[in-house]
């Protein structure tokens, strides 16, 4: 065996208040190895992933060993440290819009690594963006250099972070959870695209998430993490094959199961739209003249009925978040929208605010959704402060317990704060603040996309028993095809900003009627596993 790449000996990271995330945790990887981390949510993956670059909160209590060729990274200097990051080590982070300066187009954040770390300026930079944005499928690149992270969809941004990360050709990249926002499609090419980075590079990954489905196909060992301790690892085919740890077991046997609630023959129609249209100006020159548009929505139409889900499936990008905000009225657009039997199109802010009780959404990113100055308490009462529901602390403070309880959440955490929780619990914290008020109607915007499978599943039902005992309607926005089959009555297939497939959920997965309908089902159940790689960049 090669001496490994990397070395990590009983590493442990303590918060303040003797919180221990991490407790003693040791593993190695090899030159052009490729190690999973695995767990749910909580278990320490992404602490011991921070750790490695030294990133983890100042006030953490680091001990233990982190050798990297021959260095021990914690005990080099903060100015020898910043040499290793974004140069010999990169990370994927988890949430792009967070990770990304949203005051900067993509071309300078990518050209600010290339300056730095590899002394490329100008058109030589702008070459290498190029070509790194082409590796990692995003579509017009050229034209998409001078955006802003706001300006791309969740999965377009997480391809901008990978490309950051891939720009110094590292020896070893951290990957957390770098395909949680994309789908099906682009995410075999993205695995794709590592490997054939790690054969000609040498290169090797630490990679974190909550897909086994991913740990299987890329990697050669895996770690299963469990309340901060590594519980069982081995090769990926053994500790798979034959899980000797009751919780690696119960982690292969999670998965989200049944089928979506029926909906009454006479339920009434809750929201009716379209055809809508939402056009973003494409700007260009020192005056900013409107040289084109990106038609995000153009053209479709969308009925929800009360106690019915109706999912939005397609690639990032196909405009499925732009239809939901553009329904809740959050951004602009043109076309009818009717809501509780009111036309809404034309409301204005103040006449929206009285209807937002009954529509609700919870947003792909839960960091960027969640105010960091706000305790969990203060995030999920919110709603009811502005809506004059349950004036006093105590009344307040009982109901966003019983939230908190029903998203799997202990109410005792209700005065932590947002950066204190891993990503998942982020999202079910949103999950909590949307169904506070009891409304109506959900946008549900990837709401399992950050969450592992056990937890997954636990959603799943969860929404599916509110659903059931209030008469909820969602729309369900995933790339988690196994999602939308467990929730929606509908399915909307959207492309390029149009609907070029929709019928009834059990009907179009037992036969999809479009090759694009078929190529997103054959990439996120494995029907043709050896040619999704090889699919056309999105």
């Amino acid at each position: 065996m090669p001496d490994p790449l990397l070395s990590v000996e009983d590493l442990s990271v303590t918060f303040p208040g003797g919180t221990r995330a991490v407790d003693r945790v040791g593993f190695t990887i090899a030159p052009g190895e490729t190690v999973a981390l695995v767990g749910e949510s909580g278990s320490g993956k992404s602490v011991t992933a921070l750790s490695i670059l030294r990133l983890v909160d100042g006030a953490a209590e680091l001990s233990g060993t982190i050798r990297f060729k021959d260095q021990d990274l914690l005990a080099l200097p903060e100015r020898r440290m910043r040499a290793v990051r974004g140069a010999d080590i990169t990370m994927v982070f988890q949430e792009p819009m967070t990770s990304l300066n949203p005051l900067h187009t993509i071309e300078r954040q990518i050209g600010e690594v290339l300056a730095l770390h590899r002394g490329l300026r100008g058109r030589h930079a702008r070459a290498r963006i190029l070509e790194l944005l082409d590796l990692v499928g995003l579509r017009d690149a050229e034209r998409r250099m001078g955006a802003y992270p706001h300006e791309l969809s969740g999965g377009q941004r997480q391809r901008v972070m990978i490309a950051m990360a891939l720009a110094c050709e590292p020896d070893l990249l951290v990957a957390d959870e770098p395909t949680t926002a994309l789908d099906v499609t682009v995410q075999a090419q993205i695995l794709s695209l590592l490997a054939d980075l790690q054969k000609r590079l040498g290169m090797a990954m630490l990679f974190i998430t909550h897909d086994l489905g991913i740990v299987e196909r890329i990697a050669q060992r895996v770690c299963v993490m469990f309340k901060g301790r590594i519980v069982e690892a081995g090769p990926t085919a053994e500790v798979f094959g034959a899980p000797q740890h009751a919780y690696t077991r119960r982690l292969i046997a999670a998965e989200p199961k049944g089928r979506a609630n029926p909906v009454p023959a006479a339920a009434p129609v809750l929201l009716q739209a379209g055809p809508l249209k939402v056009w973003f100006p494409l700007k260009e020159g020192l005056l900013r003249r409107t040289t084109g548009y990106v038609k995000a929505v153009d053209g479709v139409s969308v009925m929800v009925r009360a106690g019915e889900t109706v999912g939005i499936v397609g690639e990032s990008g196909s405009g499925k978040t732009t239809l939901g905000l553009a329904l809740l009225r959050l951004i602009g657009s043109e076309g009818p929208i009717v809501f509780m039997g009111k036309p809404i199109d034309g409301f204005s802010v103040a006449a929206m605010r009285p209807l937002r009780r009954d529509m609700q959404v919870v947003f792909q990113d839960p960091y960027g959704s969640l105010s960091p100055r706000m305790s969990v308490a203060d995030i999920v009462a919110e709603g009811l402060v502005v809506q004059g529901e349950a004036r006093s602390g105590s009344e307040r403070r009982a109901i966003v317990a019983r939230a908190l309880h029903d998203v799997g959440l202990d109410p005792a955490v209700m005065d932590r704060y947002p950066h204190e929780f891993s990503g998942g619990q982020r999202q079910r914290i949103a999950i909590a603040r949307a169904i506070v008020l009891k409304p109506r109607f959900v946008v549900l915007d990837e709401p399992t996309s950050a969450l592992d499978r056990s937890v997954q599943a636990q959603i799943v039902a969860l929404l599916r028993d509110l659903q059931r005992e209030r008469g909820l309607a969602y729309l369900f926005i995933s790339h988690d095809l196994k999602v939308v089959r467990a929730l929606a009555n509908h399915v909307l297939v959207m492309q390029n900003g149009q609907v070029v497939e929709e019928g009834p959920a059990e009907q179009i997965f037992a036969a999809p009627r479009t090759d694009y309908t078929r190529t997103l089902f054959a990439a996120a159940f494995n029907l043709k596993s050896d040619t999704v790689a090889e699919l056309e960049p999105a």
